[in-house]
């Protein structure tokens, strides 16, 4: 059986591209979300549990440093993990995340002490982390790709949430504001990993795979938040 060409750099990544017909702004408590028809408990609920994604990003990253044989990855990549842990005179964007919940209304021993995210969350976030571990390190820079689709979210928040929700203080925008930079450069550089090392049909086949893989652990995330916050029905430790 004939064996398919590549596609040209140009058309694998507009595949990449496309997949952002998947992304979870589109996911229905997004678009609540991003419409202003949240209350105050759904968008504390969003801030709480979205802090476990927050602080595992940057072992998700260490996790790529750890099995990359490649110095000058690993120069660029290790910037992605001062961004979130922050370094001397910043401090980084999970601390921004947290002053994020505070401006929500929330305490910062309810946000750190993880005890209001849900499993389903976790259990998603964990999976993410375990694939970072687990797979070739391209493979773990190629999940990261959702970012392609990230900067603009960010824009979004900023301009719609202090129209639909006043009573957030204006203070907590930071993180949104620092990833519109940091995203755009770091997807930058994540795409160039990925478009020089798929260059088979079959390897450029199995990138669209791990990347709709992230796109669905963002989704269920948001699933999880759905049925507890939206539906109203707890999780299984909610019901003893």
């Amino acid at each position: 059986m004939a064996v398919a060409p590549p596609w040209s750099k140009e058309e694998f990544e507009q595949k990449l591209r496309e997949r952002g017909a998947a992304y979870h702004i589109h996911h229905p408590y997004h678009v609540m979300m991003n419409e202003g028809r949240l209350n105050r408990e759904q968008v504390q609920g969003w801030v709480a549990n979205r802090f476990y994604y927050q602080i595992n990003i940057p072992r998700k990253d260490a996790a790529i440093l750890a099995q990359c044989p490649d110095r000058e990855v690993r120069r660029h990549w290790i910037k992605r993990i001062v961004d979130h842990d922050g370094k001397e005179g910043d401090q980084g964007g999970i601390e921004a995340w947290i002053k994020l919940g505070e401006a929500c209304g929330l305490e910062r021993d309810e946000i750190v002490s993880l005890r209001r995210v849900l499993p389903g969350v976790r259990f998603a976030v964990d999976a993410y982390v375990n694939f970072a571990r687990t797979a070739p390190w391209q493979e773990a820079v190629c999940a990261s790709l959702t970012e392609l689709f990230a900067t603009n979210i960010h824009r979004v928040r900023l301009e719609n949430w202090p129209r639909h929700y006043p009573w957030i203080d204006p203070r907590g925008y930071d993180y949104f504001r620092r990833r519109i930079t940091e995203a755009s450069q770091d997807v930058e550089y994540g795409l160039e990993v990925t478009l020089a090392h798929f260059t088979t049909r079959e390897l450029q086949e199995r990138a669209l795979e791990i990347l709709q893989l992230k796109l669905d652990i963002l989704w269920s995330m948001l699933d999880a938040m759905y049925v507890a916050y939206v539906d109203k029905i707890p999780p299984s430790r909610g019901m003893r």
